[in-house]
């Protein structure tokens, strides 16, 4: 089967996994890195950002041509679209004209955009007109089965980390504080605060924390990526992960990502949460700021050998389970052949 994934090659590209692991697994699989276009193209200058702001970018007409030219040229079975901002509703169609299946996965909710980068209305009118959708939301899953009549797959995250570099974080000395990776919003700034007023430390990695935040038990650093990511969410006693707005009640890929690698996570309590780990064994879970707080001194009241044995089970549980990409594209290559 001939697959071409359409996304980006950026660091925090989940498509990069599928691509790896659809070809490890028998797949021919192509990418056309659309997303990474027009990223390279919009963070060249400001003028670039200018143009497009105001309208008047060719910067997606050139992507589609470009992208009718690699269809063309190598004549997928299916084509694989990531979020597919760039991407054209004509250009969805003029491949389905080729006898093409056209596939999509939307990390974000193609409902609701909470930034610039979390969708538009190229995303909004291409709904309708893909063979099947994969989904990491049952809720978005419910509302296209029944707005659209199309079928839909559900598709958590999952997490990528060798064996190696496990082993690596596992011998990180523990900080027994708590941490936050991921860039600042006011509701998330404003839930961080009230931590940090019950006098917990807590540590924040992302992008201009300090214009959110300013408290004597909070320290801000920039953000991490590759293997220090994963040494940092490991090393900390807690993991604290915060929901968008957009997702209140499903699960995100810190949800897979701090168990995966051994990590304590406490995270909200939704349905998914509780449907993937045994909340207070293999994570913790919260359902207010009050609760939130309560569990963060438990854990960190915890001695090493209490500590580690939430850590054993927590990834255990995620391979037991199946949570990594390479579960998650075995998944995917056996839809995509019932498709075709």
């Amino acid at each position: 089967m001939k697959i071409l994934i359409v996304g980006s090659d950026k660091v925090w590209a989940i498509e990069r996994f599928y691509h790896k692991y659809l070809n490890e697994l028998g797949a021919s699989t192509e990418f056309f890195l659309a997303q990474s276009v027009f990223y390279d193209y919009y963070g060249k200058s400001i003028i670039n950002k200018i143009i497009f702001k105001l309208g008047l970018s060719p910067i997606y007409k050139i992507i589609n041509k470009q992208f009718r030219e690699v269809i063309l040229a190598n004549r997928p079975d299916v084509i694989f679209i990531f979020k597919g901002m760039e991407v054209f509703p004509s250009t969805i169609n003029w491949a389905k004209q080729q006898g093409i299946r056209v596939v999509g996965y939307n990390p974000d909710n193609p409902f609701l955009f909470t930034g610039k980068g979390s969708g538009n209305k190229n995303v909004t009118d291409s709904i309708a007109l893909y063979d099947l959708h994969f989904t990491y939301n049952t809720s978005i899953q419910k509302q296209i089965e029944k707005e659209y009549k199309l079928p839909v797959i559900y598709l958590p995250f999952g997490f990528e980390l060798s064996e190696d570099l496990y082993e690596k974080c596992k011998a990180e000395q523990e900080v027994v504080r708590v941490c936050f990776l991921g860039n600042p919003d006011p509701d998330r700034a404003k839930f961080i605060n009230s931590i940090a007023e019950a006098g917990i430390p807590i540590d924040l990695y992302g992008n201009d924390w300090n214009k959110f935040v300013n408290h004597q038990n909070i320290r801000v650093f920039s953000p991490i990526y590759g293997d220090e990511f994963w040494r940092t969410l490991r090393k900390y006693r807690v993991q604290l992960n915060l929901m968008r707005v957009h997702n209140p009640d499903s699960h995100n890929m810190r949800s897979f990502e701090v168990p995966g690698i051994g990590g304590i996570m406490l995270a909200p309590d939704t349905l998914e949460h509780r449907g993937f780990f045994e909340p207070d064994k293999e994570v913790f879970l919260f359902s207010d700021q009050q609760t939130c707080i309560q569990k963060i001194k438990y854990l960190i009241s915890l001695d090493q050998q209490g500590a580690g044995q939430i850590r054993d089970r927590a990834r255990a549980r995620s391979l037991s389970s199946g949570y990594t990409y390479k579960d998650r594209a075995a998944q995917v290559l056996k839809a995509l052949k019932e498709l075709s």
